[in-house]
């Protein structure tokens, strides 16, 4: 009879630190919005004045980071630094996730493809945008784990894909916007024939482990498309099948 008091006391203590947590991660996750504007305003020359749109902003400030990572850290989740999610891979930073989506111009209405699946985290951003995001990681490991975090976290509109992301997704397209998190040193014709006209692909181009060109390239008729060049990055390379 005596166990009762100090079981309701332990939970006690687990349900305060769980919110404890909780409002770390809030201030953490402001903290980050409010760097990733400021990161836009200095650079008007890529996005122009109206900089990050407040709606991809406010999908950053309700998407909860820490969750996508090994650690589940908001201190970690939220600096405005990559983070390693292991298998030599990372989650971009949050302002460069932030600067593709604004990149890609995802609607209500859209699907997305994105090849590069990591963590899931990206994904989730473009899900709170887009109708449907289509979602493919070559690594099982990764591709499992993301698959998981998302079903858990209920993003019923996002398919996860085990597979070499060059070619694509035919089956899931066309698409109104491709994102790719890894660095190739050109650019698969594949992802630019899934795209509708007025789509676009947004990725880095360039070697892995190096300086690459953060590329738009917008499908303005069948055939024929526009490329530009926005923004230094670093990203890991894009992984190929072997087979």
């Amino acid at each position: 009879m005596k166990v009762l008091p100090l079981l309701v006391f332990a939970m006690g203590v687990v349900a305060w630190e769980a919110t404890a947590q909780d409002a770390q991660c809030v201030r953490e996750r402001a903290a980050m919005v409010e760097t990733i504007r400021a990161y836009a305003r200095s650079a008007a020359g890529v996005l122009g004045q109206q900089g990050v749109s407040e709606g991809v902003l406010e999908v950053m400030a309700q998407t909860k980071r820490h969750l996508f990572i090994p650690e589940r850290t908001c201190s970690v989740a939220y600096a405005d630094t990559p983070v390693p999610i292991g298998l030599g891979q990372t989650i971009s930073q949050p302002y460069i996730v932030a600067l593709m989506t604004q990149l890609a111009e995802v609607a209500p209405d859209h699907t997305v493809l994105e090849v590069g699946t990591g963590s899931g985290y990206q994904a989730a951003i473009l899900a709170r945008l887009a109708r449907k995001v289509c979602t493919i990681e070559i690594i099982p490991q990764l591709a499992e784990t993301a698959a998981k975090t998302l079903r858990d976290l209920a993003y019923d509109n996002v398919s996860v894909r085990l597979g070499d992301g060059y070619d694509g997704w035919p089956e899931c397209g066309p698409f109104d916007a491709v994102v790719v998190t890894a660095a190739l040193g050109e650019l698969p014709p594949p992802l630019i024939e899934q795209l509708k006209v007025g789509g676009r692909l947004v990725m880095p181009v360039g070697p892995g482990y190096s300086t690459q060109q953060l590329t738009v390239v917008e499908k303005i008729a069948p055939g024929k498309t526009t490329t530009r060049a926005v923004a230094l990055v670093r990203f890991v390379p894009f992984t190929r099948s072997q087979n």
